[in-house]
């Protein structure tokens, strides 16, 4: 991809282009990561879900479009609206599969799904942005001359109109996979993942297709439906995020009557506020090691709350033995060395 980057342009050209291109990610990434608050996911998975998406999905998407292209005969609007969204989706897709497949414990619902979608979506538009900016400068998009017109044309539709496109279609497989995870029915982990890929399909192709007929019809398609369903989708994720802290507070209930977690802690862990507070008194009463203290033994209690819903559920992972065990040990090991508010802190 990156030879693919740099074939695009001249450097100047790219040098805007990806300029331009990263302008959104930021703001995008900090919504999802908002999202992710209750049980923050690895960042080493969270940026892997990025870096697929602007380099293996890109890639592998460029390639299979390119060979369909060629074995099919399609025309440029058929293969638009109908070949890259298949492609695309699949290609972005494949990563939440892989993450389904080896790394289902760090899969805990709807709301993981919605953010590791989410990550692969925003690292596959930064990278076709920055193609898309500098063939609309170089005038090889085929909409026009080129320069600084075209450049800021093309910006303001796909960096400020539209920066949530990739993630959004994306979303409706991250969606399925959630459902699979928190699902005990073997059909349900089969078809919910295939059901959100098909749906990414047509949300990508209606998009896509609209722009064949000219900016009033991507308008229509915008305003109509596109704008609507971001915001029920958003919703959703809203939802899942608010359901998460009642969840919570119901598996470390049910796991401080098993001698887990104590239950006068549960409040410090579920509620965001509190979870400030605690690691801000921690870190008055006693410095910086106090504070990682802190935030390990609320981690940890936070995963062991997530690992026993699953348990509650009946759907835990294979290793549900071994990661309670672990953070129960984490638990213990930190809890004589911290105090919440209100309470005396230990000493040695």
């Amino acid at each position: 991809m990156l030879l693919v980057i740099a074939l695009s342009g001249a450097p100047s050209t790219l040098l805007v282009a990806t300029v331009l291109a990263a302008l959104p990610v930021g703001p995008v990434v900090a919504c999802y990561l908002w999202l992710d608050r209750y049980e923050p996911e690895p960042k080493r998975l969270l940026a892997s879900g990025l870096l697929w998406g602007a380099f293996v999905a890109t890639a592998a998407a460029i390639v299979v479009q390119g060979v369909g292209g060629l074995a099919i005969g399609l025309s440029e609007e058929a293969s638009l609206a109908v070949v890259a969204p298949v492609t695309e989706e699949a290609s972005k897709g494949l990563f939440l599969l892989l993450l389904l497949w080896w790394r289902r414990a760090e899969l805990d619902g709807l709301l993981d799904g919605i953010v590791y979608a989410g990550m692969v979506g925003v690292g596959f538009a930064f990278t076709e942005n920055i193609l898309y900016l500098a063939a609309a400068y170089n005038g090889t998009d085929g909409l026009g001359p080129g320069g600084t017109e075209a450049l800021t044309a093309t910006f303001v539709v796909r960096c400020l109109f539209s920066p949530f496109a990739h993630p959004f279609f994306t979303t409706f497989i991250g969606i399925g996979v959630g459902i699979a995870v928190a699902s005990r029915s073997g059909a349900i982990r089969v078809l919910a993942p295939l059901a959100g890929y098909v749906l990414a399909v047509l949300a990508h192709g209606l998009w896509n297709g609209s722009t064949v007929y000219g900016f009033g019809s991507f308008a229509v398609v915008y305003v109509v439906l596109m704008a609507p369903a971001l915001v029920g989708v958003a919703c959703l994720a809203v939802w899942a995020r608010r359901s998460e802290r009642r969840m919570l507070t119901v598996a470390l209930s049910d796991a401080a009557a098993r001698g887990l977690v104590p239950a006068t802690d549960i409040g410090w862990v579920t509620d965001l506020r509190a979870r400030r507070q605690a690691r801000a008194h921690a870190r008055a009463m006693g410095g910086p090691a106090a504070e990682r203290a802190m935030r390990d033994y609320q981690q940890a209690a936070v995963e062991l709350g997530f690992l026993h819903h699953r348990y509650l559920r009946g759907t835990p992972p294979p290793d549900f033995a071994a990661r309670g065990q672990d953070y129960v040990a984490r638990i213990g090991a930190v809890r004589p060395s911290i105090a919440f508010p209100g309470q005396v802190v230990p000493t040695r």
